[in-house]
């Protein structure tokens, strides 16, 4: 069902002409791991008290969800443009520059607080969403020189870190508003202020520790024997490689499922009578769904196969949208559902991000990457965005149900490719 791999033994020659360093694998997935720790708590010390500071800066909570609605427009934006700087200049210059970005999203924001301009804001989330872009594409860069072998493992090492950074950023809140008033800024801007820290040590770990660059030693590792064409356009290799399509659609598909459900999650337990405690933590319990496993995901990918780790997502995904449909009003339902879902989404998203990065030759990859990401964030906006319409017509069962369908193609793509 999957392509033939190359043998982990398998040595690459060499490119005539100037040889770039060939940095160790375990150096590089540290370096990722540790920028990814760091731009997790950039972003996740701020995402929440956006919403609040919308609410505030509009006068109205009907404007607090553009915070995550910026954010995800301003990862999608991000995607395509650093991944042409990582074939222009390297991984290292591509996601240091993505985490200064954010970083200057984080002041922006600050600053739209302390004038009380309101676009100005939206703004600055937007541009801390090239922080979820680096993040992003982090986990692709720890494929650049992986072996064929331990290819998805390495990417989902890096899919994990993100749990720490998640985890501890929304507990800056307080240290954050602390430290705002010591140095007199506005109230709820206090954790921006770790944002920009977090945003500019990650972008100096990247910068320092991606010596050499992976995607640059990788690009001059090749057959002497075969002359390397250009890279080629994201939109351009999907047309012409039905496996990259495939593998992007996945992506993009389970991270629409999950988007959709989990959005509405917290309206649904909240209109049911759940508390602030309860929801808070069932939704911790579905992001350690998220990320906890991803490492044991990618081992199965790497010794069952990528298409076979695809459909057990997919199936966790059914499961958890089946027990949303039929006991929606359990909180202990809900509890098992959100955490198959996020399962479903770690196992789907870890095995069709390998299938995307070993879907096109290495000058083809960054471009190929973008358009997943981009495709990625557009799908989960475009999933969170219909789910609200949803779930206030046919309530969260009915919202479970429909969503068996984009399932379903995934499902019925992946029996058509394999038959």
């Amino acid at each position: 069902m999957d392509m033939p791999t190359t043998p982990r033994t398998a040595a690459p020659t060499l490119l005539s002409g100037p040889a770039v360093g060939i940095p160790s694998q375990r150096k590089i997935l540290s370096v990722l791991v540790g920028g990814q720790i760091l731009g997790g708590v950039g972003v996740g010390a701020t995402l929440s008290l956006g919403s609040l500071l919308a609410a505030q800066l509009s006068g109205s909570p009907a404007w607090s969800g553009m915070a995550a609605t910026m954010s995800t427009l301003g990862a999608a934006i991000a995607a395509v443009p650093l991944a042409r700087l990582a074939v222009a200049r390297g991984r290292r210059i591509s996601l240091s520059t993505g985490a200064f970005i954010a970083g200057a999203g984080a002041v922006i924001a600050i600053t739209s607080a302390a004038v009380s301009v309101f676009p100005l804001l939206l703004l600055g989330l937007m541009l801390l969403g090239a922080g979820a872009a680096v993040n992003l594409q982090s986990r692709f860069a720890a494929t650049d020189l992986a072996r064929a072998g331990t290819r998805a493992r390495d990417l989902s090492i890096v899919v994990w870190s993100t749990t720490l950074g998640a985890v501890l950023g929304p507990n800056l809140f307080g240290p954050g508003e602390a430290v705002g008033a010591a140095i007199g800024l506005p109230p709820l801007t206090g954790a921006f202020v770790f944002s920009v820290a977090a945003q500019l040590a990650a972008a100096l770990v990247y910068l320092v520790g991606l010596r050499p660059d992976p995607l640059l030693a990788a690009m001059s590792v090749r057959d002497t024997t075969v002359e390397a064409p250009r890279p080629r356009s994201g939109t351009l290799i999907l047309r012409s490689n039905a496996r990259a399509r495939y593998a992007v659609a996945t992506v993009a598909l389970s991270h629409a499922t999950m988007v959709a459900l989990m959005s509405m999650a917290p309206v649904h337990l909240r209109e049911h009578g759940a508390s602030l405690v309860i929801v808070g933590f069932t939704i911790s319990l579905h992001i350690a769904g998220m990320y906890a496993l991803s490492p044991v995901f990618g081992w199965l990918a790497d010794k069952a196969g990528r298409v076979r780790v695809v459909l057990l997502g997919q199936f966790m995904l059914l499961v958890a949208l089946i027990i949303a449909g039929v006991a929606a009003n359990s909180r202990t339902a809900m509890t098992i559902s959100l955490v198959l879902l996020g399962l479903g989404w770690s196992a789907s998203v870890v095995a069709g991000s390998a299938m995307v990065a070993e879907s096109v030759q290495i000058q083809d990859r960054p471009a190929t990457q973008g358009i997943s990401d981009l495709s990625m964030n557009t799908a989960g906006a475009l999933g969170g965005a219909l789910a609200g319409p949803i779930l206030a017509l046919v309530g969260y069962s009915g919202l479970g149900f429909l969503a068996i369908a984009v399932v379903a193609v995934v499902v019925i793509w992946t029996s058509l490719r394999t038959a």
